[in-house]
């Protein structure tokens, strides 16, 4: 029970994603089979819908935005600061990260700061890093799943099939890809600034229901 209790949120984020994507799955699978037989061709199985270019596309299209998204906040809120926001650390704060090599030496200091100056340096920014590397295998496969999804659309409509290549330059692409960033990113500034007037009790995304409109950071 202790083990549950301390993962008790990336645990109920996890069953939530399942439960969401097993939603988008079968719907998906649904609506390909009316758009099928509404062209008089034969349905997909549930199976080779899983692996096809336009389930993973649409999969892989949302990932890429929420990985541009939090890569980029990751960064941003490390360099720039909103007044009053709970989502911004305060600028009268001391540096945090300052003499790593020193905070090495710290008790339950990770290991991999006592490895070398190039070793911190990526540990330093590894969070970050991780997220953009995230948001580009994404983009990868989403850019090459909707290409094959484009293709095939083509091929049934006797038309011209692009290759791939040439498909990173259709505005399907962009568009797919911009009317997903465009939201991820309004609701993240929404959040830095209702954050400064409203209060979520106990949640640590918000300052202390008490704290002046005024009070930067949680």
């Amino acid at each position: 029970m202790q083990r549950l209790k301390d993962n008790g949120l990336t645990i109920v984020l996890l069953l939530l994603f399942a439960g969401s994507i097993a939603g988008q799955w079968l719907t998906g699978w649904h609506v390909a089979v009316e758009d099928a037989v509404r062209h008089g061709e034969p349905a997909m199985t549930l199976g080779a819908y899983s692996f096809s270019p336009e389930f993973l596309s649409s999969v892989f299209e949302n990932w890429e935005s929420e990985f541009l998204q939090m890569s980029a906040y990751v960064v941003l809120t490390a360099m720039l600061i909103q007044k009053g926001s709970a989502e911004s650390k305060d600028p009268d704060d001391p540096p945090r990260d300052q003499n790593l090599e020193a905070q090495a030496l710290q008790p339950g200091a990770p290991a991999v700061l006592r490895k070398g100056r190039l070793a911190r340096a990526l540990y330093a920014r590894s969070l970050g890093i991780a997220l953009f590397l995230l948001f580009l295998l994404s983009f990868v496969v989403h850019w090459t799943q909707s290409a094959a999804a484009a293709a095939n659309e083509a091929r049934e409509h006797g038309e011209a099939v692009q290759s791939t290549i040439a498909y990173l330059g259709d505005p399907q692409l962009w568009f797919e890809s911009f009317q997903n960033w465009q939201s991820e990113f309004l609701s993240t500034a929404i959040l830095v600034l209702l954050s400064i007037f409203l209060r979520q009790r106990e949640s640590p995304e918000s300052k202390a229901v008490a704290a002046p409109h005024s009070e930067t950071g949680a």
